[in-house]
This record gives C-alpha cells, sequence and structure tokens, in this order.
C-alpha cells in the first residue's frame, strides 16, 4: 500500500479549503464540538504545536481578548494573529515557562492542549512508553501553569498502559475522560484524553 494512501482524506481537504496548516485541527474541534473547553477571552498553552494548525483554531475561539501561546522544539513559522505567539524550546525545560510567564504576564493558563508525540519507531511498546513520558510531563506542566477549574487536552499513542496516565491525571482533575474525534484514521491508534475542572 502507498504511503499517501490516506493522507489526502477529506479532512486534508478541508483543511486546505479552510486555511488551516494541518488536518489534526479536526481532531480538535472534535474535542471542542463535545466538551466546550475553550471559550471567548481565554488564555491557551498548546504543547508540540508545530505546524501551528492547533493554534489557528484556538485563535479564532479566544479572540482580540484572548491569547494562545504555542511551544514546539520546531520552529514554527509566524503565524500573523494578533493574539498567538511561539516560543522554540523543550516542554521539559523550566526556565521556558518561567520566561512565558514573565514576557506575557500570564500566571495561569484556562486550557493546556497537547498534540505532542514521540518519534515513532513502529514498536508499539517503546512508542507507548515514549508518549506516556511526555503526557506525564504535560500533567506535570499543568499541576503548575493551568488554573483551577482548567481544562487539558492530551494525545495518546497505544502500547501502554492508559489507565497509570488517567490514574495520575485523576488526582488532578475532577472529570478525565477519552475520547477518539472522528478525524482520527481508522489506521491509527492514536486517542486522546480530555481532563475537565482541575482541582
Amino acid at each position: 500500500m502507498p504511503k499517501h494512501y490516506q493522507v489526502q482524506d477529506r479532512f486534508f481537504k478541508k483543511a486546505k479549503d479552510e486555511g488551516f496548516r494541518a488536518r489534526s485541527v479536526f481532531k480538535l474541534e472534535g474535542i471542542q464540538d463535545r466538551y466546550q473547553i475553550l471559550k471567548s477571552g481565554m488564555k491557551v498553552l498548546d504543547l508540540g504545536a508545530a505546524p501551528g494548525s492547533f493554534m489557528q483554531y484556538v485563535s479564532g475561539i479566544v479572540g482580540s481578548k484572548g491569547l494562545v501561546v504555542g511551544v514546539d522544539l520546531t520552529e514554527i513559522a509566524p503565524l500573523k494573529l494578533a493574539n498567538a505567539v511561539t516560543y522554540q524550546g523543550d516542554i521539559y525545560d523550566e526556565g521556558l515557562y518561567k520566561k512565558i510567564v514573565h514576557e506575557k504576564k500570564v500566571r495561569f493558563f484556562d486550557v493546556i492542549t497537547s498534540d505532542l508525540a514521540p518519534k515513532t519507531t513502529g514498536i508499539k511498546f517503546v512508542d507507548g512508553s515514549a508518549s506516556l513520558e511526555l503526557n506525564l510531563q504535560v500533567l506535570a506542566v499543568s499541576q503548575h501553569y493551568l488554573k483551577t477549574g482548567g481544562s487539558l487536552v492530551m494525545k495518546i499513542l497505544p502500547g501502554f498502559n492508559e489507565g497509570d496516565l488517567i490514574v495520575e491525571a485523576q488526582k488532578q482533575f475532577a472529570t478525565v475522560k477519552k475520547a477518539r474525534p472522528e478525524a482520527i484514521r481508522k489506521s491509527s491508534g492514536e486517542s486522546y484524553v480530555v481532563c475537565l475542572r482541575k482541582l
């Protein structure tokens, strides 16, 4: 089967038609449609933000009084959105978050989104373990930089006991749900953990 067998599906075409940088935006849209975690005026931190499609979507919802901050190891091409700013850096770098707090005058975010995924090896156990480690760090970031009552969205890959992650998330949030938006390809084992109402 050719490598591009599903790349240009209807969500790919829709993203292109609507000016989004990646089809993954519709995964977040599916979560938003169900849980309504994003609202006008919110401050949102997007981890693993490249190429920026989540940021484009969030920017339109939070509006001129809101802010979306994107972080990625990869440089993100300028989005040219007045309420969006990007930082190139490592999610494990505490100094990066201190810099964001200082420069953007935001002590706590209303929502954190994460589309982070490790560089995959094709070995489910290895990739799943790496995904778990990334998401445990996302939870650590939310513990320090997400406001009480705030929401968190994390992508997970198959291959690890996702119950471990959910147990950790339940220590921080009143409600933890697993979601698989329609935009996820049928051939993909990925899903999302949606965490609501931080304690």
